[in-house]
């Protein structure tokens, strides 16, 4: 079995290509994710292991955004335990590639998770502000419609690429630097942390409604663009 040091040397060496991936993911997350993939990997977790506690992590957040009060510490918590959900999430695919056990039924569980936690945060935050008076009822409208453009994304993502495969499409080149920092408002990370915000109502509220209207045009112009680019082709 390979040491700590020789996974995370192998995975530094085989990372994907950052271009066109949002700042928090391509510098923040995915670096972190090696160092638990390597060490998932030394460890004899599976890939699909590391997948069920990233969604354990992520569904616990979510129980504490839902029952403990609005305080800053609830907030805290919740980002926390979103963004190392949001780690794992990384690391699974990582830990797949360097114990060579990636496979069709792997991709579909990440997949899976990833759909239903994906809504579940802005639905999280539709019972939250129900149970909590300190927040408007608007914010819950605005939570329902985020849910809709989230999962509206999420397909359009993974629909697009397996029908570029089916297709035989090149992929789009992603862009520099730039596009990356673009594009930090729908970056994962971003909605992670934002949860921080939690227990000062108006911060919070303000953050995520500027966040849901990024997401918004971006997902238009990104499901444009993808359309067009598959009518083309």
């Amino acid at each position: 079995m390979s040491t700590y040091s020789e996974n995370l040397q192998r995975l530094r060496a085989a990372q994907k290509p950052g271009g066109g991936v949002p700042a928090y993911t391509r510098w923040v997350n995915r670096r972190l994710a090696r160092y638990v993939a390597a060490a998932a990997a030394t460890m004899g977790v599976s890939a699909n292991g590391v997948t069920a506690i990233s969604a354990l992590l992520s569904f616990a957040a979510l129980g504490v955004l839902v029952l403990a009060p609005v305080a800053w510490w609830t907030g805290l918590t919740v980002a926390v335990l979103l963004a190392l959900g949001y780690v794992l999430d990384s690391a699974d695919g990582q830990v797949a590639r360097l114990t060579g056990t990636g496979g069709p039924a792997g991709e579909w569980l990440d997949h899976v998770v990833d759909a239903i936690r994906t809504p579940a945060i802005h639905l999280a935050v539709v019972v939250a502000v129900w149970r909590h008076s300190e927040y408007p009822t608007w914010i819950a409208g605005i939570a329902v419609a985020f849910a809709l453009i989230a999962t509206g994304q999420f397909m359009s993502q993974i629909l697009a690429e397996q029908l570029r495969k089916k297709a035989s499409i090149a992929p789009a080149e992603g862009r520099g630097i730039i596009k990356s920092f673009a594009i930090l408002p729908n970056d994962m990370g971003t909605l992670c942390w934002i949860f921080a915000l939690w227990g000062v109502v108006p911060l919070f509220a303000g953050a995520y409604v500027l966040l849901f209207a990024a997401n918004g045009v971006h997902s238009l112009v990104s499901m444009r663009r993808k359309f067009v680019g598959l009518r083309t082709a």
